[in-house]
């Protein structure tokens, strides 16, 4: 075990108050001044922006900050990923693709109770020692989402209308999306401030999907830079009202903890506007890596079964990263990619990629990673290549059939956002005066900080580091 800092202090009840996808500059800068609850925090606390998983997406973002283990560790690399080296199967990333052991399951080891509320990747719901609520990945609230059973009575009690998130939130008409979106956060709100007060716990964690889905949605309006920006909308501060409405918020629930509380509020990832996306299978076809048993005449749908896999090299999926996969010779069902030259054609694609230009031809500013390069280990099927394009302000689409190699729309619906690579976190401790604004934490560091705040002994096998207070 690792040795604890300050193990002659006090345990700590620790609140994880989650925020996806949320801005640090607009928490720390642009909207500072509207946000006196986080302000506050800042005030007192240390801060500082939170360097994000590889990808930067909740899934794994959130199982890797509280796992404290990298996505190559969790083998789990993004929402769907590959089941097998056939060319079609995926499996979802539910709570059953971790493995590892997250932070609540080490407090409960120690005897100590946690609350768990709305935290991707907990659905199927397992069992904890204390209570738990799963996220966006429930079907229903028909579905057994609670831990212990009798919790999700209580819960449907509190809230009769609960839900897990906005459905299809892409495709809602953006004023019915934005009121969905606030009575979504009034609700699991609520419900959270209920299970505070009413249920023992020495640690407890919250995530807020909606700052992510507005994000999403609302970002064209916010933002001057877009493509897209409509400079008199009815809709130009609902990112800034939304901030606000969740700072006001965590002021409420922060008045239902007592003072012995330590609070941090973290986000998995931040947030930058979307320009465009890669076409990058309709790349890989025009430049000879991927044979399509036909022409396409339009537009369509990504499948394997359109694909002459005995000449192809490699394919992909779309997403907000591009995910890369090279068809290898005793690797995949008809790779043609000998083992001997795996490393030279990969490194060969990965230069071609780099290059990729934008919609006018200019250089993208692109990004690509190999797993085993940035990975502890790289557990079950990894992309060949992971591909940030643009410097993230664009995505990949999975699509072929488009006559170009980009475009400037998303194929799965609206989205005026892509993730940044760095997210955010405040932690304030209630007998120390933090240290301000810190550099180089990252969100494998939270797991860490938590089990010293509460003088619970840290595992070896945890990648992250303490954040000094």
């Amino acid at each position: 075990m690792l040795q604890l800092f300050g193990r002659h202090n006090k345990a700590q009840r620790v609140l994880l108050l989650g925020l996806d996808c949320a801005s640090p500059h607009l928490i720390f800068q642009q909207f500072r001044d509207d946000l006196p609850t986080l302000h506050s925090l800042m005030q007192d606390g240390t801060w500082g922006e939170l360097e994000s998983s590889i990808p930067c997406i909740t899934v794994p973002a959130w199982a890797s900050m509280t796992s404290s283990r990298d996505p190559g560790v969790l083998g789990i690399y993004g929402f769907r990923n590959r089941a097998d080296y056939s060319y079609d199967a995926l499996t979802v990333a539910n709570s059953s693709a971790i493995k590892e052991a997250r932070v609540w399951d080490i407090i409960g080891e120690d005897g100590k109770q946690s609350l768990v509320m709305n935290v991707p990747q907990t659905y199927p719901v397992k069992p904890i020692n204390g209570h738990l609520a799963s996220s966006f990945l429930t079907p229903h609230t028909g579905a057994q989402f609670a831990y212990p059973a009798i919790f999700k009575q209580e819960i449907l009690k509190i809230a009769p209308h609960y839900d897990f998130d906005v459905r299809n939130f892409r495709n809602v008409e953006r004023a019915e999306l934005l009121q969905r979106l606030i009575d979504l956060t009034e609700i699991q709100y609520r419900v959270l401030e209920y299970a505070l007060t009413h249920k023992d716990w020495h640690f407890a964690m919250h995530v807020n999907i909606g700052v992510d889905r507005i994000h999403h949605a609302f970002w064209r309006y916010h933002d001057p830079q877009h493509r897209l920006h409509e400079a008199r909308s009815p809709f130009t501060n609902a990112i800034r009202d939304y901030y606000k409405l969740v700072d006001t918020w965590i002021g409420r629930i922060l008045k239902q903890v007592d003072e012995d509380v330590t609070v941090i509020i973290a986000s998995d990832h931040g947030v930058k506007r979307m320009d465009g996306a890669i076409a990058i299978n309709e790349w890989l076809w025009r430049n000879g890596w991927l044979v399509l048993k036909n022409e396409p005449d339009s537009a369509t749908t990504f499948s394997h079964d359109i694909v002459d896999w005995s000449r192809t090299k490699a394919w992909s999926t779309g997403g907000y990263y591009g995910r890369i996969f090279l068809n290898v010779a005793e690797r995949e069902p008809q790779g043609v990619i000998a083992q001997s030259d795996y490393e030279k054609v990969r490194d060969d694609l990965a230069a071609q990629i780099k290059a990729i230009p934008d919609d006018k031809g200019q250089p993208l500013n692109t990004q690509v990673f190999t797993p085993q390069a940035i990975y502890q280990e790289v557990n079950h099927i990894a992309p060949d290549l992971m591909v940030y394009f643009g410097d993230l302000h664009w995505r990949a689409v999975g699509g072929i059939g488009l006559g170009q190699h980009f475009t400037l729309e998303n194929d799965i619906g609206p989205d005026d956002a892509n993730h940044a690579p760095n997210g955010m976190f405040i932690l304030r401790h209630p007998h120390k005066k933090g240290r301000g604004c810190v550099t180089s934490s990252q969100l494998m560091d939270i797991a860490p900080t938590i089990l010293n705040l509460m003088q619970i002994p840290i595992p070896k096998t945890m990648q992250g580091h303490i954040i000094e207070i």
